[in-house]
């Protein structure tokens, strides 16, 4: 797949606002500070089209942005972001769930990890939380520039602890430009299949 137009549709709050849609959305969610708008960038080759910042927990809404006129790509707040108040916690994790179970063309949850550090509880609790709702969902290692051995393997093995096979996985590096190509190519597979039903 090449990317040809993306273009910012805009942030919102609450499911009921957010645009009326048929085409598919893929979503992507990780903890905070994962790397997720460098990602969406370098995805989409669109510099500045995600926010990027050095402070965790700038994303707090539901971003929404129309790929090739043809998917939505929506970026979701990042969880586990300490310096939030509980209140706004639990209404970015509200706004979370309920986007992720309720929205009718989400296609698929691509969750991502970040290669540098051991496996995080909050990411194991997240990926069971969207394997007992039975939400698609495929794992993307982020920063895999950034050390000589990455803790990848570690979390696959990990997460083999509690589940019978592991979803598929993609290793990416913003920083090195790697890994956009398979993620591309699994969007365009996910929409062929949709054409075809």
């Amino acid at each position: 797949m090449v990317i040809k137009s993306a273009d910012f549709l805009g942030s919102f709050e609450k499911l009921e606002q957010c645009p009326k849609t048929t085409l598919a959305e893929f979503t992507f969610i990780g903890r905070s500070n994962v790397g997720k708008s460098s990602l969406i960038n370098y995805v989409t080759g669109v510099k500045g089209l995600a926010k990027t910042s050095q402070t965790p927990g700038k994303t707090k809404l539901l971003n929404f942005f129309l790929i090739n006129e043809q998917w939505r790509l929506v970026d979701l707040p990042g969880y586990g972001y300490a310096k939030l108040s509980k209140t706004e916690k639990a209404r970015i994790s509200a706004m979370i769930k309920e986007y992720i179970l309720k929205r009718e063309f989400l296609n698929t949850v691509f969750l991502l990890i970040d290669s540098r550090v051991p496996p995080q509880k909050i990411d194991a609790e997240f990926t069971n939380w969207l394997g007992e709702n039975g939400i698609p969902f495929v794992i993307v290692f982020t920063k895999t520039d950034k050390v000589k051995v990455t803790y990848m393997e570690e979390f696959k093995a990990k997460m083999l602890e509690s589940w019978e096979e592991l979803p598929q996985t993609f290793s990416t590096s913003s920083e090195r430009k790697t890994g956009k190509e398979p993620i591309l190519n699994f969007i365009e597979t996910c929409i062929a299949e949709i054409d075809n039903d």
